[in-house]
């Protein structure tokens, strides 16, 4: 596997951390959404979950080390 598949794959758990927070932080601050957050809170994860490694793979080349 290459370096830029490890590096993603750090950066994928940091992105799903981050998204679910922003999503967290979205469904508990917004009335509507608080009123069903049994729904919207699972909703959040899901979402945070999948885009994580698209978001991990787009940054992983500005982290690699230049000579």
């Amino acid at each position: 596997m290459s370096t830029r598949f490890y590096i993603a794959a750090l950066l994928a758990f940091l992105a799903a951390a981050v998204g679910f927070g922003a999503g967290v932080a979205a469904v508990l601050t917004i009335p509507e959404l608080n009123a069903n957050a049994a729904f919207w809170l699972p909703v959040a994860f899901v979402i945070a979950l999948a885009a994580a490694p698209f978001i991990g793979w787009a940054l992983a080349p500005t982290l690699r080390a230049k000579h």
